[in-house]
């Protein structure tokens, strides 16, 4: 009886813990272009090894200009959807 019900709990406590958990991220709707790459429904870091960052934003999402590559550093610039940037100080674009 004892293992039946650290058996039921175990189930329980995993399905639990299944919806609780996020499934995989949400990307944004649209379309980011950084220095002539586009990106569909981005989500996450974008680096650029050019100079100056040109950034594109038609999604639905804001989009963050660092100064530093791997999305670190300073945010020097918000990118809103539906604007375009040039920045003469980014080196990577941060989308949700």
């Amino acid at each position: 009886m004892r293992r039946f019900a650290l058996t039921v709990g175990s189930l329980m406590a995993a399905g639990m813990l299944a919806f609780a958990v996020p499934g995989s991220a949400v990307a944004a709707d649209g379309v980011l272009i950084v220095n002539g790459t586009a990106y569909e429904e981005p989500s996450g870091c974008y680096d650029s090894d050019r100079w100056p960052l040109s950034v594109s934003n038609y999604t639905d999402e804001v989009a963050l200009v660092f100064s530093s590559p791997g999305c670190s550093g300073q945010v020097i610039e918000l990118v809103n959807p539906g604007d375009e940037t040039v920045s003469e100080f980014g080196a990577s674009v941060y989308l949700h």
